[in-house]
């Protein structure tokens, strides 16, 4: 039996790189309908085993389709940690075909779980749930620079202008997503869980069913690792460092955030568990991170057993 052989994909605007590990060989092709099909029949007359390839910002997605319409075994990986990789084999330099490479190795070593592409339904709440970020940002930033002083009445009503119209495509983006989750029934009811826990609102009840879909699906620390709320160990010797979160899904985070100052205060459960930690001396920041672990494990575990919330639990 011959030795295993693997894939991995540089994905550009215009191109996509192509390359093998351990038999190391590489192509070119280009990022469209015609380019993906032939990278994916170049990958499967290698007999490659898994292909590893960047999130891009949805520049992927052609060829991704192309390896699911083929049953290709693909990862779509964090660049970062791809990155990362390469320069602990001691790999410095970066081409296009080098990184094609690259990640074909990765693909080898990590053995990273298999993506699932998702429908063109999930695309759209996806598509959706990003741009109300990006304007929440945008009208956070508007609001900021018409409390400035010294500011003349003409600029003052440019940004207001901006202010209203932003306001008036957040509210359109809203209702867009509320209608993308009332046609799916089992959204509807995810949803309706969701928020029957005090504290959690339509923001983080969509953010949580659209960027991350295997809540209810994993065991609690594993969904807490996921999204980054699992505390790291920082010890050396006989040094023990403070812990701290990183990397999983840092929009989860952003979105638990408010939610779980609220529940510090209306919340039983969470309330008696930020104050406990209070009580033991843990910092503010430790402890509501502390809650918002929680309530994610909370919420993990309605939706595995689909039971409402019972506040006396």
């Amino acid at each position: 039996m011959g030795q295993q052989s693997y894939g991995g994909v540089d994905v550009s605007k215009a191109t996509l790189d192509v390359g093998t590990w351990p038999e190391v060989e590489h192509a070119r092709f280009a990022n469209d309908a015609v380019g993906a099909t032939a990278a994916a029949a170049w990958f499967a007359a290698r007999r490659v085993e898994a292909v590893a390839l960047e999130a891009t910002g949805g520049y992927e997605r052609t060829v991704c389709q192309a390896l699911e319409d083929v049953h290709a075994r693909y990862s779509r990986v964090n660049p970062r940690q791809a990155r990362d990789f390469a320069r602990s084999t001691g790999q410095l330099a970066k081409t296009d075909h080098i990184d094609a490479v690259g990640l074909a190795r990765y693909a080898a070593q990590v053995q990273p779980a298999r993506t699932v592409l998702h429908s063109e339904a999930e695309e759209q709440r996806e598509t959706l749930v990003q741009r109300r970020r990006q304007l929440v940002g945008m009208i956070s930033a508007e609001k900021n620079r018409l409390a400035a002083p010294r500011m003349d009445a003409w600029t003052r009503e440019q940004i207001q202008h901006h202010l209203d119209a932003l306001e008036e495509q957040l509210a359109a983006v809203e209702a867009r997503l509320q209608q993308a989750i009332a046609v799916d029934p089992a959204l509807r009811e995810r949803e309706a869980l969701l928020q029957s826990v005090c504290g959690v609102g339509p923001v983080l009840s969509m953010t949580l069913l659209v960027e991350l879909p295997e809540l209810g699906h994993l065991k609690g620390k594993q969904v807490a690792a996921l999204v980054g709320l699992a505390p790291m160990n920082r010890d050396s010797g006989t040094r023990r460092g403070e812990r701290s979160i990183a990397g999983g899904r840092p929009r989860v985070r952003t979105a638990l955030y408010m939610p779980t100052i609220a529940a510090t205060r209306w919340n039983p459960a969470i309330r008696t568990h930020y104050k406990a930690l209070r009580a033991r001396g843990k910092p503010h920041r430790v402890a509501i991170v502390a809650c918002m672990r929680k309530l994610l494990v909370l919420l993990n575990a309605m939706l595995r057993d689909a039971r409402i919330w019972q506040p006396a639990a």
